[in-house]
């Protein structure tokens, strides 16, 4: 065993024999005598799961001007009268988790997109009137009139299909029909077990496809065919024509579509339904794929890319996944049930990881694993320029929250760092100072209390220090103000972190100045 299955192992043990440590779903796993800070959930030299102040499932990777950004079925805590965390029913969940980076492992938290509507104090509020659920969602770009338009289709729990347009990707986002986009009316849909699960593929030539489907129709364990194909209409919002059948050997759901070169790839979730002794077939619950020369099939299995996350990470559960290339290189996303073994909790609570992929210069798909490591970062971070606080690769005891604050990177969608407590930090890894150094910091904080500080440091969260900001009052969690310190001087590349004490306070950007 390496050290992070041994890690991983003695974090089980703990969680079930000696019960070590109360639990916090915002993202800090709390000492049992109260005595310490807040504790991270993974370690430094680790970058998966790429975000541990929420959860997040069904990743779909979408790369548009320089940055990779990613969208998840934000998967909510349940909690019975009690109080007690509950298993995943899916029922609650509503909105649809954003998070973008341009160097693969710190990542900037874009909130969540409320797709589905809640009961709120004055009626309701959500994006639509019509859907309750948001899940699997899929995020696509398409020049219409001149300009890129955003399209975010997802499920309305297993009945339907939605989508939703914005002019940027993070948002704000927009319901254009009023209604779902495919429901059981749809032709050819009204026996397909699962609508869900959404996948949209814009070809070269402009022309756009919606995968869909899932579910296993018994005594169809081996060809579901419940998988259904569309051509979109050239406004993204319509159809232009009849869904027809995908027929992917032992299919479950989860569909995703890639054009590599001219070759069109089609993957998807294995069933858990047993196979037949002898019988040549992929394991229960794995990613496999399927190739054509046509976005609308006929299509040629090929073999497995991931196998379920439990043989990496020790629970088993659904498989999700998208594949992009960025900077030269392919990523996997995928989801697993790590984060929540390790704060303790085994419900179904689903978080993103991303590693390297391998496509041979014959279109092979090489098999992926999963890993605690994760990917390298593919440049260093630029500590000069407006960075948003809410930009981290670690972080420990904090929340992220919406503000009204308009951001000077994302424009009206904005989220501030909060919710911390004394030793609650965020890190970045790789930031480059560069060889002359800064002489000051700028951070963009309000506070309602006195008292409150950010430490900068160094190298890890006990670190040296180089400066530190004193976060005035400022009245509310809305009225923010711009502090300037002066730093030490600090040469080339490192790990950077702030590290706070107090509570009620937010932190909106910052930057450092040469």
């Amino acid at each position: 065993m390496n050290r992070r299955q041994v890690r991983w192992l003695f974090l089980v043990v703990a969680v079930l024999f000696l019960a070590g440590g109360i639990t916090d779903p915002a993202g800090s796993r709390v000492h049992a005598d109260d005595t310490a800070g807040p504790e991270a959930y993974k370690d430094l030299a680790d970058h998966n799961p790429i975000m541990t102040q929420r959860f997040g499932a069904d990743p779909y990777a979408m790369v548009y001007d320089g940055r990779v950004y990613v969208y998840m079925t934000h998967d909510v805590i349940q909690r019975n009268h009690e109080g007690e965390i509950v298993e995943n029913t899916y029922g609650e969940i509503n909105s649809i988790n954003c998070l973008s980076s341009d160097d693969m492992v710190n990542w900037t938290d874009h909130g969540w997109i409320q797709a589905g509507w809640e009961i709120a104090e004055d009626g309701w509020t959500g994006i639509t009137d019509w859907a309750r659920n948001s899940w699997a969602p899929t995020v696509t770009y398409k020049k219409i009139d001149g300009k890129d338009r955003f399209f975010l289709y997802f499920a309305n729990s297993g009945n339907g299909i939605g989508v939703l347009t914005a002019d940027h990707p993070v948002g704000p986002y927009t319901d254009p029909l009023g209604e779902a986009l495919v429901t059981r009316a749809t032709p050819n849909c009204a026996d397909v077990v699962w609508l869900f699960d959404p996948a949209v593929l814009v070809d070269d030539d402009g022309k756009a496809y919606l995968y869909f489907g899932g579910g296993v129709p018994e005594g169809k364990e081996e060809m579901p065919n419940t998988g259904r194909v569309v051509q979109l209409g050239d406004d993204m919002i319509s159809l232009a024509g009849t869904p027809q059948v995908v027929e992917a050997p032992w299919f479950f759901e989860a569909a995703f579509v890639n054009k590599i070169g001219d070759t069109y790839y089609y993957s998807y979730c294995t069933n858990w339904a047993e196979r037949p002794a002898g019988k040549d077939a992929p394991e229960k619950a794995v990613i496999a794929y399927m190739t054509s020369d046509n976005p609308l099939g006929p299509w040629e299995y090929q073999g497995v890319i991931f196998r379920n996350p439990g043989v990496y990470f020790g629970s088993y559960g659904n498989n999700h996944h998208s594949f992009v290339e960025f900077n030269g290189k392919w990523y996997f996303f995928y989801h697993t049930r790590l984060l929540e073994n390790i704060m303790g909790i085994s419900a179904g609570y689903r978080s993103t990881h991303v590693e390297e992929m391998t496509i041979t210069a014959d279109g092979v798909i090489q098999p992926v694993k999963g890993s605690f490591a994760g990917v390298k970062q593919v440049k260093p971070f630029n500590p000069y320029r407006e960075n948003e606080a809410e930009t981290m690769a670690w972080n420990a005891g904090i929340t992220t929250e919406p503000t009204k604050e308009r951001s000077a990177i994302f424009g009206e969608v904005n989220m501030v760092v909060t919710g911390m407590t004394t030793g609650s930090f965020i890190g970045l890894a790789g930031v480059d100072f560069g060889e002359t150094g800064p002489k000051s910091f700028t951070a963009k904080v309000a506070s309602v209390s006195a008292g409150n500080t950010i430490t900068i440091r160094i190298g890890d969260p006990e670190g040296e220090a180089i400066g530190k900001v004193e976060v005035p009052q400022t009245g509310s969690m809305e009225e923010f103000v711009e502090v300037t310190v002066a730093v030490e001087k600090v040469q080339g590349r490192h790990d950077l972190f702030f590290v706070f004490t107090g509570e009620a306070f937010a932190f909106d950007a910052w930057s450092f100045a040469q």
